[in-house]
């Protein structure tokens, strides 16, 4: 939850979707069916489109560049150049992949450092300006 509303507030995130922001459609839902938490999956996008969102997925330190979820280790993935990048990108939309998507699967690090190494990715591409 606090790596979400983090996100929230960054300037290179153009969305978030973790069901236990306020911003969330699910929240109701969340509340009800998820009272004590709601996971450590946590989706956005990246302004900039598949190369920002791609080199967010490869640049950082922290976070493995992993498929699975679950794990103690904080995971990150950008589906449109990995798990999917056989599919057209029409088929990709189709199953909710959109080019600016990263997904997190926050593990057991403090999160000061997982913002830290968000924050040092996001600085490199706005040095680099891809967005």
């Amino acid at each position: 939850m606090a790596l979400a509303s983090w996100l929230e507030a960054q300037e290179l995130v153009s969305w978030v979707n973790y069901p236990g922001l306020d911003s969330s459609a699910y929240r109701e839902i969340a509340k009800t069916y998820l009272p004590k938490g709601q996971s450590g999956i946590v989706t956005f996008g990246v302004k900039g489109g598949f190369e920002s969102a791609k080199k967010v997925a490869n640049e950082t330190k922290l976070f493995s560049l992993l498929a699975n979820i679950g794990d103690s280790k904080s995971l990150i993935i950008h589906p449109a150049s990995t798990t999917h990048q056989q599919l057209s990108p029409d088929a990709q939309l189709t199953t909710g992949v959109t080019q600016d998507l990263i997904r997190l699967s926050v593990g057991l690090e403090d999160i000061e450092d997982l913002k830290a190494d968000l924050t040092a990715v996001f600085e490199t591409i706005k040095a680099t300006q891809l967005v």
